[in-house]
């Protein structure tokens, strides 16, 4: 697998080698523990979540202060935020954007302190993201995805959003 260092402290773009197409479909492997720790990330990942979503829709900005994400797209391809949330780090509030899809595999590993949300591009995608702690909702923060002190920069205007993601609950 290629691992690159993006321009986010601990944030890492990760393309996986195995990648076979023939006439009856594809195969990629996604994760190899062994390949992973090799490759100096050390995150010992113990939940594995799912979402699926429609084309439009926007879920996050979300993060917390102790949990690695492992972020791929499994079907569909969806706009990807990252975010420095870390207020005693020099890049706090710094973000960037990846574009990933069940073309590309690429995986985005972000670390604690960051937040992350997705926008769907295509009709509809999954996105899928081991993570190395339990869900902890109420250890969770949530970043308003068009506060304009930000500056983020996504792809819609008018995004599909829950009442979470919209400030409201």
């Amino acid at each position: 697998m290629n691992v690159e260092k993006t321009k986010l402290d601990g944030v890492m773009k990760i393309t996986p080698l195995t990648n076979f197409e023939d006439f009856r479909g594809s195969y990629v492997e996604i994760y190899n523990e062994i390949l992973y720790k090799n490759a100096g990330i050390n995150c010992n990942f113990i939940q594995d979540d799912i979402s699926t979503s429609r084309k439009n829709v926007l879920r996050g900005l979300h993060g917390d202060s102790e949990t690695w994400k492992l972020i791929s797209c499994l079907q569909g391809s969806f706009y990807l935020l990252v975010v420095n949330n870390d207020e005693s780090s020099p890049e706090y509030r710094m973000w960037e954007a990846h574009t990933l899809s069940d073309v590309n595999r690429t995986q985005i590993l972000v670390p604690p302190k960051f937040g992350n949300g997705h926008l769907v591009l295509s009709e509809s995608a999954i996105f899928h993201y081991k993570q190395s702690t339990q869900y902890n909702r109420s250890g969770q923060f949530t970043i308003l995805w068009d506060d304009p002190s930000w500056g983020f920069w996504w792809p819609v205007n008018n995004p599909i959003i829950s009442m979470r993601d919209q400030g409201l609950v």
